[in-house]
């Protein structure tokens, strides 16, 4: 699977957080709120934030506020959303030029898959 896949969206829907390690890329799952419900290794190691401190936090404010703006966060306040972005980490991390997918799924779930630029 790579994050451009179109099917990427049902595949993230139908899998487990233990599959979503075996991607190489980033992989936030959000519910509507934006808190964390799936964290996989690809992003924590490329954020700096491990999925223990991920895990049941709000990822604008408390994980990756560096996301909380118009470009990301507000976004997913969008009807439908699908689309790729490039963007830069710099939260925990030293500046990291990334693409960004946003993904709003239509069972409620929210993803932001990462990738280095």
């Amino acid at each position: 699977m790579k994050i451009s896949d179109n099917g990427l969206p049902t595949w993230l829907d139908a899998n487990t957080d233990e599959a979503y390690d075996d991607l190489d890329f980033g992989i936030v799952r959000m519910d509507y709120r934006g808190i964390i419900t799936a964290y996989n290794s690809a992003e924590s190691a490329l954020s700096g934030v491990t999925k223990e401190n991920a895990i049941g936090k709000h990822f604008f404010t408390q994980v990756a506020p560096c996301t909380n703006n118009f470009m990301v966060a507000e976004r997913y306040k969008e009807e439908e959303l699908d689309e790729v972005i490039p963007y830069m980490f710099t939260y925990v991390t030293k500046p990291t030029k990334v693409e960004l997918r946003l993904i709003k799924a239509k069972n409620g779930n929210q993803y932001l898959l990462a990738h280095k630029a």
